[in-house]
């Protein structure tokens, strides 16, 4: 209590000032403000001038600085965070989601292509259907499943279904007539054809297979484009997401962002990992990272590389075999000589290199390229290189993270989704040695960033948080946590969504923590996510999502602007 009075009496003593000279635009009060700042890290209230935070302190001193026209809104007890971040996730990918069969959470085969024969009656002929987020580890029969059924529901229409973590799909007959994908075919690189006794293809590909159906898809237009950019902006409004870091993208999809924030229609900020071949990337890299477009809206100055596959999948690259696929070592999706070619021009070029690895082998051929590449290249260190997901990895490789100034991208839901069938696939001494262990990181001194990688998780902060600080399931399950000793503290993983996302994004200085001075992105919410049981933070909403100064969702109306 001492020190909570000791922060309040600081900040306190910042705001009085500015409250003789400045008259604010926005203040909420009456609140149990977090900041994520360890310099003031608790308050009462918040001013807001223009775009930027004017003050933090307390409700006496703020309000101070109303003025005739500054709405005051009294939250009457709510908790306000800083706006929360999704250091990993797939923005248009979110959008076209919400516009596909919805397959998250369906307990059976049968029940997808039930759902596929529905959307076949009204289909055109030769329409494509498709799908997102089956995972035959939720069925009775947990092996893939073959295409016939598929076949039989929706003759005239190539059907694709994209597993929930991205790394693997099902198709049909007419999705592989269209592509041309017979026995015949061969396995790509970095990718699989599921096949038969006899060699045909059961219609599951894996990894770098799927592209051999995916780019006979006609691509969206300019418009669909957009419309899925705005459907994922809504959903991150509602969600408190105020910025999220895009992990993977195209030029077309940096225009279209460029085109909604020119016309001021896209609202959350938006951190691009460019993905593509090195023809793709040399402009960008010819140009230079774009550090602020549009206000601190946009920028794009790293690039996302995949090293691996998932685990789910098997794809996921293991030092050695998996534990339910004996003689199965995963797949490396793209050469480690193209890996490191590319972090190496992206370093050369200012760009930040961000690569998703799962598997420990994964794993330890990025850091391999990470440590040469930082030999190569004067000053690459501080570009904050990332390893995205991190899941996997060898005892001898966690130090490395802090030692290389590598930042680990996690997914805190990605533990809780898996813990049904990760120790079957590697085994309990895999699992406690290196499963998703997030203190043995921070304990070395490494950095957490934390996300979800929507939309192979749901995207809502919330369920992030609760699997942080439990590593247990929406149903409590198991009920003292996954290897509990992992779990991060609720001050921990509040900054992994916050300050430590911002950080991953060369950000922190205006964004990641209610600092004065800090553009002013927060979130006021239904229940104290810091204090109530846990269990409460997975029915807990936003009710206010502020950026920038500007209110850009409201749960309900709030208090009279002129109280």
């Amino acid at each position: 209590m001492q020190k909570f009075l000791l922060s309040l009496i600081v900040v306190a003593a910042f705001a009085a000032p500015s409250a003789q000279n400045t008259q604010a635009d926005l203040i909420f009060h009456n609140a149990k403000i977090y900041t994520a700042d360890d310099a003031t890290p608790s308050a009462e209230a918040i001013a807001i001038k223009g775009d930027r935070i004017a003050a933090v302190g307390s409700s006496a001193d703020i309000l101070k600085m109303k003025g005739a026209a500054t709405r005051v809104v009294d939250v009457h007890g709510a908790a306000i965070l800083p706006g929360l971040q999704d250091a990993h996730g797939h923005f248009a990918g979110l959008g076209s989601s919400l516009q596909v069969l919805r397959l998250r959470g369906t307990t059976s085969w049968e029940q997808i292509v039930g759902m596929v024969r529905r959307r076949a009656a009204s289909a055109r002929p030769g329409e494509w259907i498709q799908g997102r987020s089956w995972d035959q580890n939720d069925w009775a029969v947990k092996d893939f499943p073959t295409h016939e059924m598929l076949t039989n529901a929706a003759p005239n229409n190539p059907v694709y279904l994209t597993r929930v973590d991205g790394h693997a799909a099902v198709v049909n007959r007419a999705a592989m007539d269209a592509a041309r994908l017979t026995k015949d075919s061969p396995d790509p690189d970095g990718g699989r054809i599921i096949r038969d006794a006899q060699g045909n293809p059961t219609g599951v590909l894996i990894d770098r297979a799927q592209r051999l159906v995916s780019s006979s898809i006609p691509d969206v237009s300019r418009a669909q484009l957009e419309e899925q950019i705005l459907l994922a902006d809504a959903e991150a409004r509602k969600l408190g997401l105020t910025m999220v870091h895009d992990a993977g993208t195209d030029t077309d999809t940096v225009d279209a962002y460029k085109r909604l924030i020119d016309a001021g229609k896209l609202q959350t900020r938006i951190y691009v990992m460019l993905r593509g071949s090195m023809e793709m990337l040399k402009p960008h890299f010819d140009r230079g990272p774009i550090e602020n477009y549009g206000n601190h809206h946009l920028a794009v100055r790293a690039i996302k590389i995949v090293a691996d596959g998932a685990l789910g999948s098997r794809g996921a690259a293991l030092l050695e075999p998996y534990s339910d696929e004996p003689g199965n070592t995963g797949l490396l999706t793209t050469p480690p000589d193209e890996v490191y070619a590319q972090a190496l021009a992206a370093s050369k070029a200012g760009f930040q290199t961000c690569i998703h690895a799962i598997g420990d082998r994964a794993n330890r051929m990025v850091l391999d390229t990470f440590e040469r590449v930082q030999k190569e290249v004067p000053g690459s260190r501080a570009l904050r290189m990332r390893d995205e997901h991190s899941q996997i990895l060898d005892a001898a490789d966690i130090p490395r993270f802090a030692r290389l100034n590598v930042i680990a991208s996690m997914q805190s839901t990605h533990a809780t989704s898996d813990l049904p069938w990760a120790p079957t696939r590697l085994g309990a001494a895999r699992i406690e040695e290196g499963g998703y262990v997030w203190q043995k990181l921070m304990k070395s001194g490494a950095m957490i960033a934390n996300g979800s990688d929507f939309p192979v998780e749901e995207p809502n902060p919330m369920l992030g948080l609760y699997a942080a600080i439990t590593r247990q399931d929406p149903s409590g399950n198991p009920p003292n946590g996954w290897q509990p000793d992992q779990r991060m503290s609720r001050d921990e993983a509040l900054k992994s969504f916050t300050i430590n996302a911002a950080f991953a994004a060369h950000a922190e200085k205006d964004l990641g923590s209610l600092t004065p001075g800090k553009l002013a992105d927060l979130v006021v919410l239904s229940r104290d996510v810091m204090r109530v049981p846990a269990k409460e933070i997975l029915t807990t909403i936003v009710m206010t999502t502020v950026v920038g100064g500007h209110i850009v969702h409201e749960q309900k109306p709030s208090s009279n602007p002129n109280h």
